[in-house]
């Protein structure tokens, strides 16, 4: 089964990133799930054991994760976004484990700021019943395992030079008023 890219043209025109930049990034992320899909084909029809396989497989983690990390990314931004309010699960969680949402927003907006390239997660770990802000270097790396992602933060700089050079800063406060909380409660509640 070969996975199809998402269409993320409604994005087009969102306030903070410009269609430049996005269309971009849009071609980054199919450049991502044609390549989550030769590494899976190659990997079917490459002998098992050896040094082509082995190395397939470890590419397959890259391209797959750099595949889902970009939906999760982009399907929790939206033009028309939504507040996170007090009551929501998702607020009620985060007040829980970080004091408040302002504490949680601090927090996550630390991470994405810290030097070098990755993304910043919102992790809800399933067993332990709480939430984590995670910096993950690579695509295929320091991910928890088992906890769900909730929301993705894209901090490598195709994110973002485009439009705002190396302020990163000000590419993460376009971001987190682009967050449809709609989504990403939703993501928690299922």
């Amino acid at each position: 089964m070969a996975y199809e890219a998402k269409n993320y043209e409604h994005l087009l025109g969102l306030t903070g990133f410009s269609d430049a930049l996005l269309t971009n990034h849009f071609g980054l992320y199919n450049g991502y799930v044609a390549n989550t899909n030769t590494v899976a084909e190659k990997i079917s029809t490459t002998e098992i054991g050896t040094p082509e396989y082995a190395e397939l497989s470890r590419r397959f983690g890259w391209e797959f994760n750099g595949m889902r990390l970009h939906e999760l990314y982009f399907d929790a931004m939206n033009a028309q976004t939504s507040e996170l309010r007090g009551d929501d699960a998702l607020a009620v969680q985060i007040s829980k484990d970080f004091g408040s949402v302002s504490a949680w927003e601090k927090d996550f907006i630390a991470k994405g700021s810290l030097r070098g390239i990755g993304w910043t997660v919102l992790y809800y770990d399933t067993v332990g019943e709480r939430l984590f802000n995670v910096w993950i270097n690579e695509h295929d790396m320091g991910h928890l395992a088992g906890a769900v992602p909730l929301l993705i933060m894209d901090v490598f700089e195709h994110a973002f030079v485009l439009d705002y050079g190396m302020d990163r800063k000000a590419y993460i406060e376009a971001f987190m008023q682009a967050i449809d909380w709609s989504v990403v409660c939703g993501r928690f509640a299922t």
